[in-house]
């Protein structure tokens, strides 16, 4: 009877734990709350975002709710090498892009949450100006992780590469110039990589290594990285 006691408390308080705090947790805590991008992050924001990546309905039902506006694409042909699905052309957030961006609905939501609630606070509180716009080297790209033989997340449209900011005043910050110059540019830098790794799976920078010296890779695929 003992044992059996020990075995409930081990058990039974836990789960209390864990119960109260979804009960009473804000929903941008809780996973399994529904997902609303324009939330601030918390401790279930990745959850939601991965719930989103596995579900279809629910990652575009998002981003409607966050108005953000997009183009669907159709899903390309089972059995293709390099495939869009569940994908879209994205027509607008609240910053433009440099490029078009053919993505996922995942790897969209993603970057709008890093947009929204990493990137665009943090050069108006270290660089003093808002972003006007988003440099990238684009999205979808049919082709191998550098150096290897598998195929990169740019082919299923599940990542992009983010290389610079364009600020209101002017000022560009460039992923090559100024990781490593120090100054508030490194430190903006700095901020939205580490910002990136709390949002979406895989988060490269010029860390990780020469290949990307000169921008940010982030993607919603099922590995979990952040260098």
């Amino acid at each position: 009877m003992t044992e059996f006691r020990a075995w409930i408390l081990l058990i039974g308080v836990p789960l209390l734990v864990v119960g109260l705090f979804l009960w009473f947790a804000p929903p941008r805590h809780n996973p399994f709350a529904p997902i609303d991008l324009t939330d601030r992050l918390g401790l279930g924001t990745r959850a939601k975002l991965e719930r989103a990546r596995d579900h279809r309905e629910v990652c575009f039902r998002a981003l409607d709710e966050a108005n953000v506006l997009y183009t669907p694409l159709e899903d390309a042909p089972k059995g293709e090498k390099c495939g869009l699905r569940s994908a879209l052309t994205l027509d607008r957030t609240l910053t433009p892009y440099s490029a078009t961006l053919s993505m996922t609905c995942a790897e969209t939501a993603a970057l709008y949450t890093w947009e929204r609630h990493v990137a665009r606070p943090a050069a108006v509180e270290i660089l003093g100006s808002p972003i006007a716009r988003i440099e990238t080297y684009g999205s979808f790209s049919c082709r191998n992780i550098a150096g290897s033989g598998r195929l990169s997340e740019h082919a299923h449209a599940n990542a992009v590469d983010i290389s610079g900011f364009r600020l209101e005043d002017g000022r560009l910050v460039d992923v090559k110039t100024h990781w490593k110059k120090g100054g508030p540019e490194a430190k903006f830098l700095k901020r939205v990589h580490g910002g990136a790794c709390d949002v979406f799976s895989v988060t490269l920078g010029p860390d990780y290594n020469a290949a990307h010296a000169d921008h940010f890779h982030m993607d919603m695929g099922t590995g979990r990285a952040c260098k």
